[in-house]
């Protein structure tokens, strides 16, 4: 089901937004934030909202789950990844899914991981920024009304579990650097070069197979045993776990790994541009890096990666493919894996693209176009007392 098919009519004006916001996210300056650089934009552009604060780890996932999404226009989010992926899980999990997820989502970014808002504000043409400057320009996006349809990447675990990604999932490195700076919240982004300094000095390697659907093989080729789901809609391109890929998917054999990435978006943080290559709809950015790799060169390449030049070393154990689907069986108990930042234990998982399946506010109504950086816009901030609602 192509959930967010076609052309789509901008947010209304004026319009009303649920606005969800974790006040412990990154900094744990969240909601200042909100008060200083947002409302002030969004009183301007007409622009009314309730405003939420979450009080635990998936209270957002709950709330969605139970709200009369009739009441508003879009729901707002103001945090880092984790908590869009909260929310659309939550959409995903109701029992009229397949209209709760056309909810227009917004991301706001206010955690330490601001991937999805790094993503959208290079598609909207802005330079890459971070931090205040980011959450600006994510706001005057909303302020714009525009929308784009968004891919959702849909996960199954060997367990059974079946969960949906707005982002990425990674294994290995890049999902043990999340692990071990969660101490370090408090810093902000500045937690990942904290973590991945410390994991670049006890760099592990994870033993595992994976196999993979290339973008370029023809969509009807496909399993002759579809992976059956008990809700939201059918993965038609894998199989069920406990039978071999179908033949026409490419196999890499078994061995030791450093990390492998599946990414929907160009951004890893917001000073990773990790996929420069551009947005590919209906597909995914697949990474591997394979044992062998020197710490030097691992760090060189993380390094190139605020600009988006690490391709441009040829690294011999750096694998990039898209992909449409992927299979990752770890064959030992090593490290976890993160989804856009959550973590899960290590077990066998497999997923899939799912095309144009939610809607975002963005900076135009396609896909995700290439532009050319814009200077970033600037306003001055301003300050209001809280207020649960704002006409």
């Amino acid at each position: 089901m192509d959930a967010a098919g076609g052309s789509r009519n901008p947010l209304p004006r004026p319009c009303h937004v649920l606005v969800l916001l974790n006040p412990r996210g990154g900094k744990g300056k969240a909601l200042k934030l909100f008060w200083s650089h947002v409302q002030p934009l969004l009183a301007q552009a007409d622009v009314s909202f309730t405003l939420m604060l979450t009080e635990r780890r998936n209270h957002a996932r709950e709330l969605v789950r139970a709200e009369d999404l009739r009441r508003w226009d879009a729901l707002v989010v103001m945090s880092g990844d984790g908590l869009i992926h909260e929310v659309v899980n939550g959409l995903m999990e109701r029992p009229d899914w397949e209209t709760a997820i056309q909810k227009p989502l917004c991301s706001l970014p206010a955690g330490s991981g601001n991937a999805v808002a790094a993503s959208l504000n290079h598609y909207a043409g802005y330079e890459q920024v971070t931090n205040e400057d980011l959450l600006t320009n994510c706001t005057q996006l909303l302020c714009r009304r525009l929308l784009a349809p968004m891919d959702l990447l849909s996960l199954q675990t060997a367990c059974g579990q079946r969960l949906f990604s707005v982002l990425s999932l990674a294994w290995g490195f890049i999902a043990d650097v999340d692990l071990d700076s969660e101490k370090f919240r408090r810093l902000g982004e500045m937690r990942f070069t904290l973590g991945t300094c410390l994991r670049l000095a006890a760099l592990r390697t994870y033993r595992g197979s994976l196999a993979y659907l290339p973008a370029e093989t023809l969509a009807s080729r496909r399993g002759p045993s579809p992976a059956r789901a008990p809700q939201g809609p059918a993965d038609t391109h894998v199989v069920p776990l406990e039978q071999p890929v179908p033949p026409h998917w490419t196999v890499v054999p078994e061995q030791d790994f450093v990390l492998v990435l599946a990414l929907l978006h160009s951004h890893l943080a917001s000073e990773l541009f990790t996929a420069p290559m551009g947005p590919m709809a209906g597909a995914m950015h697949l990474f591997y890096v394979r044992a062998g790799v020197s710490r030097a060169t691992l760090l060189r390449l993380f390094l190139a990666m605020e600009k988006g030049r690490h391709m441009e070393y040829h690294c011999p154990h750096l694998v990039y493919v898209p992909v449409v689907a992927f299979r990752l069986e770890p064959k030992d108990r090593k490290g976890v894996f993160a989804v856009d930042g959550e973590l899960l234990i290590s077990e066998a998982v497999q997923g899939q693209v799912l095309p144009n399946h939610f809607w975002m506010v963005s900076g135009c109504r396609e896909s995700p176009p290439s532009l050319k950086p814009q200077p970033s816009p600037r306003r001055k901030s301003q300050q209001r007392p809280p207020s649960a609602e704002h006409p």
